[in-house]
């Protein structure tokens, strides 16, 4: 849900520019003031969510490109939107992390240790 200000803000000022496959909604002012570019904002379908922006709507909202994109079909070879999981039960923990149980694999041998005074010295 969108802060008041954003909606009482886009009611005035806003003119409807797509929606995503998320729902999300995009806009931009309907002029620009004093030779200034017309600002562009998103309004979130659930939970503000940037990772919910696709990269097409992400181009437009930077101003990466001037048009707004159109449908996109998706590749056979890409993967659907997995949010942004950090914080959460399912975020992505490395090996030897301790909430793994903080066992790692030994080192292969290909790594040695620096020791002070060993001559090994960067040129």
């Amino acid at each position: 849900m969108s802060a008041i200000g954003t909606r009482l803000f886009t009611w005035l000022r806003g003119e409807a520019v797509g929606e995503d496959e998320f729902g999300n909604r995009y806009f931009q002012e309907r002029r620009a003031g004093d030779g200034k570019p017309r600002r562009r904002w998103v309004l979130y379908r659930g939970v503000a969510e940037a990772s919910k922006v696709p990269q097409g709507w992400n181009a437009w909202l930077h101003r990466t490109v001037d048009e707004p994109p159109g449908p996109v079909k998706a590749r056979p070879w890409e993967k659907g939107h997995l949010p942004n999981l950090t914080g959460t039960g399912g975020r992505w923990l490395p090996k030897g992390h301790l909430l793994r149980g903080g066992e790692r694999a030994a080192a292969t041998g290909d790594y040695e240790a620096w020791t002070p005074g060993d001559g090994n010295r960067a040129p």
